[in-house]
């Protein structure tokens, strides 16, 4: 039986996103960042790829986003694009492309449009960074923001915990996100805030939210895929669900062909020209 959950076969678009959210159908989204992975997440049915800057964790080794580099950014995005047919791939703005000013932030944007394919960008932030959002969604450029917890502002925060706890910053997320709105973002991640926070903002916008430790409220899900799939043993939040554990799997099938390897058991006669 095919593991894919949807026969809707047409692309996705920003359009579709929103359409999505207007007759209640969830939204599905997973991290990729290469090629060979964003085929197979693409061929199961996912309605987004997002090319997260949370590759400086999972590919690189990297103990937050930040050190990731627009270079790599396209380097990742491009990849994933050659193997996406339908997904809407959704490529993360790294640190220092947004912050600078907004004439930087709008040419970094139009590199990885012209030189990934992806079909939107990500932006960490709210009021701090509207001009540079403005002036990206002015050059035609579909924007999905980013609040909650946002990775890029670790220095500032302290830590990975929850946040929007306050009603000082609940309130400021809830303005936060009519304002992305307001000026035209065509969704919004909301990344780890009490889940009836995000039920609430969710049900006040007319544009999609995608949920990562926000509840079931928000109007779809994301997750890296390295975690939900058990490649990355060593995270294990709340929210994340494994869906398999590879990790293990890699282990031992590795650990087979070495001793396979060591015994001369491989190739056999059957594997040889």
């Amino acid at each position: 039986m095919s593991t894919n959950t949807t026969d809707d076969k047409r692309k996705v678009t920003t359009l579709r996103f929103k359409q999505m959210k207007e007759r209640g159908e969830k939204i599905a989204m997973l991290t990729a960042y290469d090629f060979s992975i964003a085929q197979l997440v693409d061929e199961a049915g996912v309605d987004a790829i997002l090319v997260g800057d949370s590759a400086a964790n999972v590919m690189a080794g990297y103990p937050s986003t930040l050190p990731i580099t627009l270079d790599q950014m396209i380097y990742h995005a491009a990849s994933v694009v050659r193997g996406v047919k339908r997904a809407l791939v959704v490529c993360d703005m790294p640190f220092g492309t947004v912050q600078v000013s907004p004439k930087e932030a709008v040419a970094n944007a139009v590199r990885i449009m012209k030189e990934t394919g992806a079909e939107a960008v990500k932006i960490e932030g709210g009021s701090e960074v509207r001009e540079c959002i403005e002036r990206i969604i002015a050059a035609g450029i579909p924007v999905m923001g980013h609040l909650g917890l946002t990775p890029q502002s670790i220095n500032q925060f302290g830590s990975y915990g929850l946040r929007a706890k306050s009603d000082a910053e609940a309130q400021k997320l809830r303005d936060d996100a009519m304002m992305l709105q307001e000026i035209g973002c065509f969704g919004l991640v909301l990344e780890k805030i009490p889940a009836g926070l995000a039920s609430e903002v969710s049900k006040s916008l007319s544009i999609p939210t995608i949920g990562i430790g926000a509840g079931s409220g928000t109007d779809g899900q994301v997750l890296v895929m390295q975690d939900m799939l058990g490649i990355n043993r060593g995270f294990s939040p709340k929210f994340l669900r494994r869906y398999a554990d590879l990790g293990d799997r890699i282990v031992e099938a590795v650990g087979n062909y070495v001793s396979d390897v060591k015994a001369v058991d491989f190739p056999n006669a059957d594997e040889q020209y």
